[in-house]
């Protein structure tokens, strides 16, 4: 359980978002608390900041495009970038130069900085740490098929969240490669690439590489 507390996945200092994790020993249990979490939090922003629709504000810095849809309540900060047809169905926040790109759809996120999910992707009920990258096409499924609550699969056990909605939590520095899917409860350590086209369950350590379910290797620095 050590491997996913907050202290071991993700660099608070890459947030705007860093007071939601306050007295939270786990990431996912910041999920049920974006939305409010956003609401309080666009009350206390500069002017570099503007609402441009009700409950969405944007960085003067960051970059929206027109065909782009937004929901409340979202907060996109400053260098970020939101391309074409991108979805954002609310309570997201969108960090410092990050990249939500083309057909992209979001939901109940956080994005540390520096975040690229820029090619079809789809994120819903996650996190995703400071300079993390999904490839084209990579998703988060955020929902089991029995609709039972989600478990986070360890080589310790299952823990159970208690929650039907969570999709994965990225450390800071990951790589998920093209077309893969993170399955429900997914957890990936910091520094860690996994392989394109992959299928991943539960925790995948730091450091490491993951080629296939059942072949995780560490990795040399």
């Amino acid at each position: 359980m050590e491997n996913l507390k907050v202290k071991n996945l993700l660099d608070l200092d890459k947030t705007i978002a860093k007071d939601l994790f306050d007295g939270i020993e786990y990431p996912y249990e910041a999920l049920p608390k974006i939305k409010d979490f956003i609401i309080e939090l666009q009350k206390t922003l500069s002017d570099d900041f503007k609402e441009i629709s009700e409950g969405v504000f944007v960085h003067k810095d960051a970059t929206v495009m027109p065909s782009a849809y937004i929901a409340a309540p979202c907060i996109i900060d400053a260098g970020a970038e939101v391309r074409h047809c991108a979805f954002i169905r609310g309570s997201a926040i969108v960090g410092k130069n990050c990249v939500v790109g083309n057909s992209t759809e979001l939901k109940n996120v956080v994005l540390f900085d520096n975040v690229q999910v820029p090619h079809y992707n789809y994120v819903g009920d996650s996190i995703l740490g400071f300079k993390s990258h999904m490839g084209a096409g990579s998703i988060t499924s955020n929902v089991k098929s029995d609709k039972t609550p989600v478990t986070v699969k360890t080589d310790n056990g299952k823990v159970d969240t208690g929650f039907k909605k969570f999709g994965a939590i990225l450390g800071d520095h990951v790589e998920i490669g093209c077309g893969t899917v993170l399955n429900p409860g997914s957890i990936v350590g910091r520094n860690t690439s996994v392989y394109p086209l992959s299928m991943v369950r539960g925790y995948v350590p730091a450091d490491s590489i993951y080629k296939k379910l059942g072949e995780v290797i560490g990795r040399e620095f």
